[in-house]
């Protein structure tokens, strides 16, 4: 008996350090997700940064929030975020579920300074959307890339908006600028999808088939956004 309880005690040592990595893990992604509708909501609220119209028009949003200049230089130099499109086969129905995503290379360390830098990234069509969602896609090769206009008298229909698939910006400051990203990766965080979901899903499955619904920590920003901006103009 005495053999049976040590061993049981040594297993659960060994379980341990693996149990409460698990558990780092998944609030790593919950405050990740947390972290992007705080994003999402100070964008919103203020019309001067990103132009309304702009995100009215959008198909899709990526927010890829406090991003660190270390995460460029050293290692394996991402930043990671969350996605969520209109549904629907017009994109014209509620925001969806979040998948997660992972923003890699370019210059970004470069132009991101020494604090953390939120990105946000206005997917335009739905080219674009499908093709950020099925695998890595490289801005400006794969996806036209442009640095989004600022301001509320910023046109949705300049020629700027017309030709990128994808409209990005950065905030190391205060406010939104429109930041050029063409060079870096986008895709889908499969790992990160797992863990936020609890089983293997695509990300195009997340976000254009409904196969889950959306979590807690992704409640708030999702609602923002089908209140603000409920559909396509």
């Amino acid at each position: 008996m005495k053999h049976f309880v040590a061993l049981s005690i040594a297993l659960a040592m060994v379980a341990l350090p693996v149990t409460t990595k698990a558990a780092r893990d998944d609030e790593k992604e919950a405050n990740r997700i947390e972290n992007a509708g705080h994003v999402v909501k100070e964008i919103m609220d203020i019309p001067d940064d990103i132009p309304q119209s702009l995100i009215d028009k959008a198909e899709c949003i990526i927010v890829f929030p406090s991003v660190l200049k270390a995460a460029f230089v050293v290692g394996g130099s991402y930043g990671r975020g969350v996605m969520t499109c209109r549904t629907g086969e017009h994109f014209n129905g509620p925001w969806s579920a979040p998948s997660m995503m992972a923003l890699e290379g370019g210059s970004i360390g470069f132009q991101i300074g020494g604090e953390a830098t939120d990105f946000v990234l206005l997917v335009m069509n739905a080219r674009g959307a499908h093709s950020i969602l099925s695998s890595k896609v490289k801005l400006g090769g794969d996806a036209s890339v442009a640095a989004g206009p600022v301001g509320r008298s910023a046109s949705a229909e300049s020629d700027v908006t017309l030709r990128a698939e994808v409209l990005s910006y950065s905030r190391a400051r205060g406010a939104f600028i429109g930041v050029s990203l063409e060079g870096s990766t986008v895709r889908p965080d499969n790992d990160a999808n797992e863990r936020v979901y609890e089983r293997k899903l695509s990300a195009e499955d997340i976000v254009f088939h409904g196969a889950t619904n959306v979590p807690a920590p992704a409640q708030p920003m999702v609602s923002y956004l089908d209140r603000k901006s409920p559909r396509l103009v």
